[in-house]
């Protein structure tokens, strides 16, 4: 009796042990294999549920309502400054709480039919995030704010009628139902050769595998508690915090986000800390590189370049101009963060069509793909038994429960039809064969965004976008080519956005063991969701604050003149541009490339410190104060990973996500509040010595 006790205990310790190695590996974002650990040993006793199994009615209740939580967080930080961290670790963490909160009660009551299963897991996550990416592939407030009327008045060419299209729930709703599907069919006949025969990594995909089946590893099972219990109780200050700073904000200028930490002539260059809890985590979350490089950005643009600009007004463009006049000093702030941007943009695409097209076209040529896939080393051909196993079992299942191509064909050529008819009706500069070119070329570009991001995880699906803004267009010339470009964007970012998700999806749903269909139907169904969740949401925001879209309000949503100015490129060429801004324009979009390819041929250790152009040009429209925010969180997680590594990196994530969905979430108690007319009782404004004496003159008479 105590020999087996004393066996039953030694078993016990070897799967701790093992279980611990895998969560190491997991923390660590280690490929399964790095420290010959079974994975799929630990789940072997566990039957791998049907792919009807796997798509349950608890999964998508909770799908639906964390898409609509996620929904808000997006769009509230696509609105301010468009920097949207990944939330896949925050829903994937979300999803297991409460499935695994409903699953215990109901077990505890005798009632469970079905266990909660990693593959459930892996549909909800699929089904959230699907869901919550309409919030920005939707282009709410890039393509689609920059085609209204507001973002046309902050500018003084192509502000025609023919250029203009304001939002309206009915027709948003309908285009991203006609766009948002297409991407899924686009690429769904090749996710064999993506996943299987490229063995194609997609970083983001795997590190959400690792996590979702750590969570369902007896040790990974107490952690997760341990991470939903920190991430509630900072949702939960970030939340009343959000309320706390809305009783003092009566005015625009008025409240936390109006306080000049660093001095008010700082604060009239927008360096100031706002005491946001949202981009704090935000900054938690982000790469240290990421937030100093906006930093820099920051400094080099509000703190050197717009001030030296302004000294030369009267001289580079004429006085008294209203400040969002592209003839003044807004329009230097505009084109060089697209200079900037762009130059970013066009890198990496020379880039990653660089580094892809020469593998693709290695692996194409052989027969035996192993051997020449572009993401293996060629010199070692030996497997571990751990990877094999692993390998054996997920392709197995990968390829079980197939898709016909036959229904990926027809049904992209089926929505296409039915795009190409009806798109010309909501937008009427889009000619249907505008979207014709369009729908042949995406397939293609989707699949290069795809395979990049495979080897990469860098999706370019904004810089197809901004390409085909151009090429639209300059076709559609003068007469609402604006209008066309802009159109002609959104279907093609909706369409290498999702179709690029979809195979990180894909390789999630293999390393987890979850059907391909199953991946597909919740894919599908959570696409469905974003196209109505995110609209309303959309709405919410367009109908509770007046001032979104323009420059210095709480909802600045600088992409959207961005991509209108961009379009107006497109149509009227460089006429436009104020004195010596192409001149600077020229000169930033060289540096940018220069940068890059700075970053590129430097040793490591020395390229982590070289700056991202693409993070630096955020600041250079939107103003410095958000970076603030950042640096401030990254400042709290580096000096928590000086204390204790182990804890900053299992739970920095939950709190970076507890401080960003509570304020996010405030959000939409905030918006019911404006559209009630309730207005917050407080101004808190600050004023220097000498105003604060005439004001105090002024009441005393």
């Amino acid at each position: 009796m105590d020999e087996n006790r004393a066996l039953d205990r030694e078993n016990g310790d070897e799967e701790m042990v093992e279980v611990s190695q895998i969560r190491r590996a997991i923390t660590n974002n280690e490929e399964p294999g790095s420290e010959i650990i079974f994975i799929e040993r630990v789940f072997e006793q566990k039957p791998v549920p049907t792919w009807r199994e796997q798509l349950t009615v608890r999964a998508f209740v909770v799908s639906f309502f964390l898409s609509i939580l996620f929904s808000i967080i997006v769009m509230k930080l696509n609105l301010t400054t468009g920097v949207i961290p990944s939330l896949n670790v925050s829903a994937g963490l979300l999803g297991f709480f409460f499935v695994k909160t409903w699953t215990t009660a109901l077990e505890r009551t005798g009632l469970l039919r079905q266990p909660f299963t990693r593959q459930e897991n892996t549909v909800i996550q699929t089904c959230t995030v699907a869901a919550y990416d309409i919030a920005f592939s939707g282009g709410f407030a890039s393509y689609l704010l920059g085609m209204s009327e507001i973002a046309a008045n902050q500018s003084t060419e192509a502000n025609t009628p023919a250029d203009i299209k304001n939002p309206a729930l009915g027709w948003i709703i309908g285009f991203l139902f006609l766009v948002s599907f297409l991407g899924l069919f686009a690429l769904v006949a090749l996710r064999k050769i993506m996943v299987i025969d490229y063995k194609l990594i997609y970083p983001s995909g795997t590190a959400t595998a690792h996590l979702i089946n750590g969570f369902h590893t007896p040790e990974g099972s107490e952690i997760a508690k341990k991470q939903v219990k920190t991430l509630g109780k900072y949702f939960l200050f970030s939340f009343l915090w959000g309320f706390f700073k809305w009783f003092y904000t009566a005015e625009d200028s008025c409240g936390f986000q109006a306080f000049p930490t660093l001095g008010l002539k700082a604060y009239d260059n927008s360096f100031y800390f706002d005491f946001s809890t949202t981009y704090m985590g935000v900054g938690m979350i982000c790469p240290y590189i990421v937030n100093a490089s906006m930093l820099i950005g920051a400094i080099i643009s509000w703190g050197i370049m717009w001030p030296l600009i302004g000294n030369r007004e009267g001289s580079w463009y004429p006085r008294g101009l209203k400040s969002n006049d592209l003839h003044g000093l807004e329009g230097y702030k505009v084109f060089i963060a697209i200079a900037l941007i762009l130059g970013d943009g066009l890198y990496n695409f020379v880039k990653v069509v660089a580094r892809t097209l020469p593998s693709l076209i290695s692996t194409l040529r052989s027969k035996i793909n192993l051997k020449t896939l572009p993401i293996q080393d060629n010199n070692n051909t030996d497997t571990s038994i751990a990877t094999s196993y692993d390998d054996e079992q997920r392709t197995k299942y990968f390829l079980k429960d197939q898709i016909p191509k036959s229904v990926a064909i027809a049904g992209y050529i089926v929505l296409a039809i039915i795009s190409i008819i009806v798109l010309p009706h909501i937008f009427h500069p889009l000619k249907w064969y505008y979207i014709l070119v369009i729908y042949i070329t995406a397939p293609v570009l989707g699949f290069c965004n795809a395979y990049g991001a495979g080897l990469t995880d860098w999706s370019l699906a904004s810089t197809y976008g901004k390409l085909f803004i151009f090429i639209i267009g300059a076709w559609a010339g003068s007469n609402g080519g604006v209008l066309a470009g802009l159109a002609a964007c959104g279907v093609m970012m909706s369409i290498v956005t999702t179709s690029c998700d979809l195979m990180q999806d894909f390789r999630t749903g293999y390393m987890t063991l979850s059907s391909p269909k199953a991946m597909f139907i919740s894919q599908v169904i959570g696409t469905g969701m974003g196209c109505i969740i995110a609209p309303c949401v959309f709405w919410l925001f367009y109908k509770a604050f007046k001032d979104i879209g323009i420059p210095g309000s709480q909802y600045p949503a600088p992409y959207a003149i961005i991509y209108r100015n961009i379009a107006i490129l497109g149509v009227d060429g460089f006429s436009s541009l104020p004195k010596n801004c192409l001149v600077l324009c020229y000169i930033t979009f060289a540096a940018a490339v220069l940068i890059n390819l700075a970053r590129d041929l430097a040793p490591k250790k020395i390229a982590r410190f070289i700056p991202i152009p693409m993070a630096m040009a955020i600041p250079f429209y939107l103003g410095a104060y958000f970076t603030i925010d950042m640096c401030v969180g990254s400042l709290i997680l580096f000096i928590w990973e000086c204390i204790d590594k182990t804890k900053a990196k299992i739970f920095g994530p939950a709190v970076a996500s507890g401080l960003i969905c509570g304020e996010g979430l405030w959000s939409l108690p905030q918006s019911i509040l404006a559209l009630a007319k309730v207005n917050p009782p407080i101004c808190m404004r600050f004023l220097s010595r000498k105003d604060n004496s005439r004001v105090d003159t002024f009441l005393s008479t």
